[in-house]
């Protein structure tokens, strides 16, 4: 039987923290606290840890108070976010979610292999706001992935342990770009071209969309994502068939997620 490592720790004051908006120092305090603390359910080597807190600049404008955890325990990286009314209330969540995350990442993802996938936090609320025209529509956040590729169930994990509502991916069996998104009580896979053949044995609750992605400029997506009503839109770019992600981000703007 293998034997796991004895908890470790990390001092407080080892926790990076970044502030936006007028984020009090008491409560950069209490989440270094907290996060150094719950260190100890990782088992192995937490090698960094950072948090993110968010202060709306006018309380009256009823945005979210948020924080965002990211830790790397031995070269697995782990992320967790909660929004609240208040920044205390915010990080009691984050707590909860951080602690979550660290006792499954020491039973590694054999729940997810069951016939239930892990009990769903709810999501960051999305903020409305007034439509543009899309040659006017900003991409606030544009990330590029690299050439990863995982299998299902990799996916499925890495999702859960990162807080993210959707995976954007290669998988592994049949080469394809792809994006993993909860369906129910399992998951989904969309594929630029699908291929569900190629996928082999999948241990987790697992549908496969039917049909290709559709090929799309960005602005295109951008309209599709407004007409559907849905958190995100996969599509293929129209010049190079990679497989795209528009979505929106919880303070109203657009996110873009690219593969190569």
């Amino acid at each position: 039987m293998r034997r796991r490592n004895a908890p470790v720790a990390i001092d407080p004051t080892d926790v990076r923290v970044e502030t936006r908006g007028p984020v009090r120092q008491g409560a950069v305090e209490h989440a270094r606290q907290a996060v150094a603390a719950l260190v100890r359910l990782a088992h192995e080597p937490v090698l960094y840890a950072r948090i993110k807190l968010t202060a709306p600049d006018n309380p009256d404008a009823k945005r979210p108070y948020t924080a965002q955890a990211n830790l790397d325990v031995n070269g697995r990286l782990i992320r967790a976010q909660a929004a609240g009314p208040s920044m205390y209330q915010t990080l009691d969540l984050l707590e909860d979610r951080v602690r979550t995350r660290l006792r499954r990442t020491a039973r590694h993802w054999e729940e997810l292999r069951g016939r239930h996938r892990p009990e769903r936090e709810h999501s960051l609320p999305v903020l409305p706001r007034p439509r543009r025209e899309p040659e006017a529509e900003e991409i606030v956040r544009h990330k590029t992935l690299g050439d990863y590729r995982a299998t299902p169930e990799e996916a499925a994990f890495d999702m859960e342990q990162l807080d993210f509502d959707f995976y954007l991916f290669v998988e592994a069996g049949s080469g394809q770009d792809s994006v993993l998104y909860r369906d129910g009580e399992g998951y989904r896979l969309a594929q630029v071209e699908p291929r569900p053949e190629a996928l082999g044995e999948v241990m987790v609750p697992l549908a496969v969309d039917p049909g290709p992605a559709p090929r799309l400029t960005t602005a295109e997506a951008v309209d599709r994502l407004e007409a559907g009503g849905r958190a995100f839109e996969f599509f293929a770019d129209e010049e190079t068939g990679r497989g795209r992600l528009i979505y929106h981000r919880y303070d109203g703007g657009y996110g873009l997620i690219t593969i190569g």
